[in-house]
């Protein structure tokens, strides 16, 4: 039987980041948007959670013996809806205030509509990492808003001017973009305040036509990530160069300033001059450390579509991961979940097949060469093993019948070579 090739997708999307520089009266607009948005999900949330309290308590009421409902009861049901997001949506649509109409009515629209999202990721029992939706503040170091009908024109975008704006049309201007678009056709746009800084990401629809995939390699790899390093068999990729943890020294100096500046003879300190520049010195620190470590990932990640036709990865549980006190910066700073998620849309686009590792199969603990499996007391930790003296890092076979017996084997490629092991035997891809 032949095997089957993963096809790419009919239509892709590709989302490009763009840091905006507006002048003064486009920064106001951008802020009053973001402060817009916040403002009605902040209004959807509360008249949301309001509709479901009134329901439930007349529910809690109106409970009887009988399971069916009188005519009288589903009456005063019918009066109190379910929240959704329609009724939402129309309830503060029919109450906006006069100031509102100076803001895009897309942004409540957008605004409202992902609220009903996020509800119906909290009731997802596939989706058990969402959370319960929470009320947003303007404290928060992300502020951003939606637009829908922005346009393109000339290498520049526009932002849609609501008909009883502030600004006059002459002072609305464009943002240039830093580069060609990729395509004419694009879905809603994320406009975001982040320390400071003002980006716009625009995910581009690529047609199937213009889509470039790599040829086939008829290879396969594993990678298996560890807290500053991921081992594959093309060798190792340093997720933490020298140059990133001179960034995290520079951090962790500032950060101590800022603490120092905070209080003042006991007593809470005002933000000075001196502590405003220590303040965009640390900004600008971390803006850079997330933007070394993107681009290593990506080149990383590009690396691996462009060379291999399967690629094998541990399915973590990241958030776990990171409750542990032990490696919980390091798990961090390694950026585990983003390596997952721009490999799995890479292999996506590409057609190249990616196969998780089962969260219990004991890639670790299995010997790559004979397949034993450490149980018990033999098993390695984050601090070795005990009963054999052996290091965190070192793998040691004690099956006699192993080519590698009593050998000391790195731990890392020893995990690498088993995660290999199921390309050609997906059977074993579970606890064993």
């Amino acid at each position: 039987m032949a095997e089957q090739v993963k096809e790419a997708p009919a239509e892709l999307i590709q989302t490009r980041v763009y840091e905006l520089r507006p002048n003064k009266t486009m920064r106001k607009v951008l802020d009053e948007a973001c402060d817009y948005r916040r403002y009605c999900w902040n209004q959807g949330l509360a008249l949301w959670n309001e509709m479901y309290k009134a329901r439930q308590t007349l529910k809690s009421s109106l409970s009887t013996d009988s399971k069916k409902l009188t005519e009288e009861q589903k009456v005063l049901l019918k009066d109190k809806p379910s929240p959704s997001e329609r009724r939402v949506r129309n309830m503060l649509v029919a109450d906006k205030k006069d100031w509102q109409y100076t803001q895009s009515a897309r942004i409540l629209q957008l605004a409202i509509s992902d609220l009903g999202k996020a509800w119906n990721n909290f009731f997802d029992k596939a989706q058990l990492g969402w959370g319960k939706p929470k009320f947003r503040s303007k404290r928060e170091a992300r502020q951003g808003f939606k637009s829908d009908q922005s346009k393109i024109k000339d290498g520049i975008l526009y932002l849609e001017r609501a008909k009883e704006s502030s600004v006059p049309k002459d002072q609305w201007r464009g943002f240039k973009l830093s580069e060609k678009p990729l395509s004419d056709e694009f879905g809603v746009v994320s406009y975001f305040k982040e320390k400071g800084r003002y980006y716009v990401a625009i995910p581009y629809k690529i047609k199937a036509e213009d889509i470039k995939l790599p040829d086939k390699t008829g290879k396969a790899t594993a990678v298996d990530v560890n807290v500053g390093h991921f081992d594959y068999t093309g060798g190792r990729m340093n997720v933490l160069p020298k140059k990133l943890d001179k960034i995290y020294g520079k951090i962790k100096h500032y950060q101590r300033q800022l603490a120092k500046k905070q209080v003042k003879n006991g007593e809470a300190a005002c933000e000075s001059e001196n502590y405003l520049k220590t303040k965009a010195k640390l900004q600008a620190c971390y803006r850079k450390a997330s933007n070394i470590q993107n681009d290593l990932m990506q080149k990383f990640t590009t690396e691996l579509v462009n060379n291999y036709d399967k690629i094998v990865i541990e399915n973590l549980s990241v958030k776990g991961m990171l409750m542990s006190h032990v490696a919980s910066k390091g798990v961090h700073r390694s950026m585990f979940g983003k390596f997952k998620q721009f490999l799995t849309y890479k292999c996506d686009w590409y057609g190249k097949e990616l196969i998780l590792a089962n969260k219990l199969y004991p890639s670790t603990q299995r010997c790559a060469a004979c397949g034993n499996v450490k149980k018990g007391d033999d098993k390695i930790t984050l601090y070795g093993n005990k009963k054999h003296g052996t290091k965190h890092n070192e793998y040691v076979c004690y099956n006699e019948k192993c080519p590698n017996y009593n050998k000391v084997v790195d731990r890392d490629k020893n995990a690498m070579l088993s995660l290999l092991a199921l390309t050609e035997h997906p059977e074993l891809n579970h606890a064993l």
